[in-house]
This record gives structure tokens, sequence and C-alpha cells, in this order.
């Protein structure tokens, strides 16, 4: 047999395995690593038959394991004329009733392709499997790509949903029906479940997910370009193929930084946020995770969302960044190379699912509803090449709820330049000073260095470093607090969402402000904390204005003897930016006094 491209399936080697562990499904410069494609390939290839596939004995095992109790094919279901959606499945021999999982494929052009392992996790569990790539979705002539246009979550996809439930019920007489996604997939699977006309759907599954895509898109005036930018290269196809003349549309508005408004309500209608009250109304169990460090779906919705479900469930936050957390056990790396903590997230996952579909007693309902992992409190040893690797898992904290999580509040006054030429952070007010910056170049102080890669290592142990004495004065402010201390060697255990007051005058019109939140070691070298844009539109040249937003949330230990500093520039990678040119002036007048609230938990 050969691979879904027609091609021959190479032999899968702890090399390719430790490829995937170390880079994922996506390179940095945008293109797929091909590891990816060829583990995908011989996994679907030995369920399938295919005795001639080479696997590393434990994945030979579960190949084999589930040819024994299931049968597996890859099909089309056909949604509306001329629209085939390319679909992976896994039917469980015997005439027992079994509750049906299925799994819409994330935004990648390999569709399906990718997760064949995890379905081969569900199947083993006692669940028929029916994994679909989404409409337009893949590379042209690949058995994993899916007709039609991108219809990026919206009416066409939920549609789409609906229809692959009742191919469900026509090829396997489900018990129960469940979603499970990672990345674009979760987002439909909890928008069909809100919209499914017969209400199927009994429990979901939402890893990597959104809450409202127009936020995720645009938010506080800024545009989250590179988001967008890497989305719309990783289809399969060119941009005109791939979408249909209204969703060109909206991306050229969003390009071009007009019309706004069109892309905010395109975005509302393809957010789970809009959908809530049906959510509720259907009391679908629902399961959700998501990232401190989240490049394309951050947290602060994903979270607000999650805290107006009224439904049973789960939110888990990780370290990391998009899909990290749950990559490893879909994609088949669990025991390659192994780390404390990696099976985690799929397992409570799993777990939920049984809970709900299965009736399994296990502790799913006994669990808190919100669990964080705290950055970066896994503890690592070096190895060869690839830096450290986790030893000792990341401590993680159980609340009952998302408002527990925050227990404090501590605030921090910006001042004038100090004796380092920097600014501090002070205990009590300070007011009277102006300090100011050139505007529109980028810094050493950036949030990532690649989209999902830094998280990618973070998750594995190895968050990106920084020098807080290399970042460039003259294009950003830096206040920092002396060496903190506290019990049991934390100085502070930050817990929420941090929030930053401003008071700034710029010579443009417009002024974009990018906070970032920083620990910083003894010896100068710092980790990220969280960081959030602001765009300050309709300034007039030369007068002051008054700012407030919150950054990401985050679970974060300083440690004892460390300092926190902020920093404020004008420009990231990740989004767009008011103004080229020009010098932007952050002052504290008297009554508004610049400042930094930090949660404490």
């Amino acid at each position: 047999m050969t691979s879904v491209t027609g091609e021959p399936i190479p032999a899968i080697t702890e090399a390719t395995l430790t490829d995937i562990a170390d880079n994922g499904l996506r390179r940095p410069d945008g293109s797929v690593n091909p590891a990816v494609v060829d583990l995908g390939n011989a996994l679907q290839a030995a369920a399938r038959g295919d005795d001639t596939v080479q696997l590393p004995p434990e994945l030979a095992e579960l190949a084999a394991k589930v040819r024994e109790i299931a049968d597996v094919d890859v099909t089309g279901i056909e949604v509306e004329e001329g629209v085939r959606l390319s679909a992976f499945r896994i039917k469980l021999k015997g005439d027992e009733p079994r509750p049906v999982v299925i799994v819409p494929a994330g935004w990648n052009p390999l569709g399906w392709l990718p997760f064949a392992y995890g379905y081969f996790k569900l199947a083993l569990r006692g669940y028929h499997v029916l994994a679909y790539t989404p409409r337009g979705l893949g590379y042209p002539n690949w058995i994993s790509t899916s007709s039609g246009h991108v219809d990026v979550a919206g009416p066409a996809d939920r549609a789409d949903g609906a229809k692959v439930i009742t191919h469900a019920e026509g090829w396997c007489g489900p018990s129960k029906i469940g979603f499970l996604g990672v990345s674009y997939g979760s987002g439909i699977s909890q928008l069909v479940a809100a919209y499914d006309p017969d209400d199927r759907v009994d429990a979901v599954v939402a890893l990597s997910t959104w809450g409202n895509l127009a936020t995720s898109l645009y938010a506080n005036d800024t545009r989250h370009v590179k988001a967008v930018e890497l989305l719309v290269g990783f289809t399969g196809g060119e941009k005109e193929d791939k979408f249909d003349a209204e969703t060109i549309d909206i991306l050229d508005k969003f390009d071009q930084n007009r019309d706004l408004k069109d892309v905010v309500d395109w975005g509302n209608d393809r957010s789970p946020e809009t959908f809530l009250a049906d959510t509720n109304a259907r009391d679908i169990p629902t399961f959700v995770s998501n990232t401190w460090h989240e490049t394309l779906f951050p947290a602060s919705s994903v979270i607000d969302v999650y805290d107006r479900l009224t439904v049973p469930k789960q939110l888990n936050l990780w370290i990391g960044d998009h899909g990290a957390p749950e990559g490893a056990g879909m994609s088949g790396l669990l025991l390659h190379p192994p780390f404390p903590g990696l099976a985690e997230p799929l397992r409570e996952a799993y777990e939920f699912l049984d809970h709900h579909l299965l009736g399994a007693d296990n502790e799913a309902p006994n669990r808190k509803r919100v669990t964080s992992q705290v950055m970066f409190t896994y503890k690592t040893k070096p190895v060869p090449v690839f830096g450290r690797r986790i030893v000792e898992a990341a401590h993680r904290e159980p609340r009952d709820s998302w408002a527990d999580v925050t227990t404090g509040e501590e605030t921090w006054y910006l001042t004038g330049v100090n004796g380092d030429g920097d600014g501090a952070l002070a205990d009590k007010q300070n007011d009277g000073w102006a300090r100011s910056f050139a505007a529109g170049v980028e810094t050493k102080a950036t949030a990532v260095d690649d989209v999902m890669d830094t998280g990618q290592k973070e998750w594995t142990g190895n968050p990106r470093p920084y020098v807080l004495g290399d970042f460039e004065r003259e294009h950003l402010l830096v206040w920092s607090t002396d060496p903190l201390t506290g019990s049991g060697g934390v100085a502070r255990r930050i817990r929420g969402a941090a929030k930053v007051r401003l008071t700034v005058r710029s010579t443009e019109e417009a002024a974009t402000l990018v906070a970032y939140l920083f620990d910083v070691d003894p010896d100068g070298n710092a980790l990220i904390i969280a960081h959030e844009p602001y765009t300050v539109l309709g300034l007039t040249p030369g007068e002051d204005a008054t700012v407030d937003w919150k950054l990401q949330p985050a679970a974060y230990d300083l440690a004892d003897g460390h300092r926190l500093a902020l920093v404020v520039n004008s420009r990231d990678q990740l989004y767009s930016y008011a103004a080229e040119r020009g010098t932007v002036t952050v002052g504290s007048p008297s009554g508004s006094e610049s400042r930094l609230e930090l949660p404490l938990g």
C-alpha cells in the first residue's frame, strides 16, 4: 500500500520521532515537517492492513491491536454537490453499541493524517472513530484532502458537521456522540455541538481552542497579523484557490486595515462565545484547554467563554504555545522522548470523554474545574544537541473556578529614570516624570522568536532566554523592581491577568504599545511571563491620553531574589503597528499615575 500521496512509505525510525518531537508539525519557515507526513502515512497504512510498513515496535503493536478489534478505512462524505470531506474511519467489531468520537482535523494541509495515533488510542478505549478534514483543507490529490472552499468554521462547516454526524449514525449506529478537536477542529467541535439541528452531541473536548475568533484576530485596536499570515499560508494551496470571494474580501480588509467591523462581525459568527446560550441550553459537557503563551488563540477569551459555561466543564491551562501540550498524545510521541507530565493533557481529556460517553466511574467528575500549570516550575537536565529535557513535571494548581485563581493584587507604580537609566517599579505613587523612545522598530524584547516553535520548546523544558541588558533603550522603556523576597523560595506567585495603566503622548496620531512582563534573575537573564499589545487611536500629537489594558493571563512563580520587569515598545512581529516613526512619551500625571497591577494567588 502506498501513502496518501501515492508515494512509497519510508521506514519510521527513532530519528523520525525525534524530528517530530523537537520540531512539531510545522517548521519555522512555514513548511510541513515531512517526518509528520511519514509517520501519519505509516500508521494509517499499517492499520489498514499493510504489513510492509516499518514502524518502531510500540507503534507496530498499536496498529496491530487496532486491526484486530476494528475495521479501518478511508472514505468520502458528500455534504453538498461538489463537496466531499475526506474521512478516516475506525469501526469496532461486534454488535455491542458503542459511542463514536468525531474528530474534525486541525488547520493544516495534511487534514486528518497527522493524528492517526490519537485515533488508535480512542479506538482502544472503546470508541468508533470518525476523523474528517474540514472542507477546503489539504494538498491537491491527497486522499486526506477535502474539496470545496475553506469556510473558517462558518455556517458551511457547522452544517457539514451535522451531516458528518448523520453519516456516523448510518455507518456505526453509535450509542452516544462526542467531538474531539485540536486547534481548528476544536472550534468546529464546539460550534457543531451548539448548532446541530437534532441536538445529538453528548460531549465536546476542545484542545488549543478559541473563545472568540474576532478578538483572536483583532483586539485592543491591534491586528494579529502573524497568526493570520500563518493560517492563510497553511491550507495546502494558494489563497485564491482555497477561499471563496466572501472570505477573500474579509482577509483583504484585514490585511489592508479597513472596514474592520466587517472582520469583527465575520469572526463573531465563528465564535463559541456567540453560541454560548445554545451550548448552555443543551447542557453539553465541555472540556477546554489552552496555553499561557498562545500566539493564535490567546487564553483570555478562552477563559472568559469557559467561565460563562453553565455545563459540566473542565479547563486546563498549560505551559507553551498552540498545540504543544496535546501534540505528543495525538501524534504518537508519548514514548519518544518521554518526560514526566507529557501524557497528562490527553489522558485527562480522554477521561472526560470516558465519563460522559462510556459512563466510566473515573476521576473526571471529581477534579477541580480549573487546573493551571505553573511556568516554568519543571526541573530539567541538559541533553546533547537538544538543550534540556524535563525530569520532574511542572507544578499544577487545581481550583474550583477561574475566580479562585487570583486571590489578591499588588500595585507597582512606574517611576522616572533612576541611576541605571531605567525606571523603577515602586510601591508608592510617583508622578511628574516623562520618558520617551523612538517608535516603529522591532526590538529584542519580543513575545516569541517563531509562532508555535518557541512555545513548543517551552513545553519540552527550554523556555526562550532573554537578557534585559541587551534591550535597545532607544526603542523601548524598562521599569523593574528591586530583588524581591517571599516564602518558600517564591517571591511572588503571579496568578491571573496583570493590568497596565500608562499615560502616553506621541508625535503621531496613533501609537502602538506592546507591554511585556519579565522575570529577571540576579545576572540579568530573563524569561517572559506575559505580554499584550494596545493601539491608541485618535491621538492629538503632543497631548496626553491615559490607557488601561490587561496582559494575557499567567500562572508564574517569581523566584526569591529575582526582579520583575515591565518593558514597553511599539512593535512586535506578531502584530500590526500604528507608526513607522515618531516619538512616544510615557508619563505619570498626578491623579492618573502610570502603574502595573499584579494579580497574586
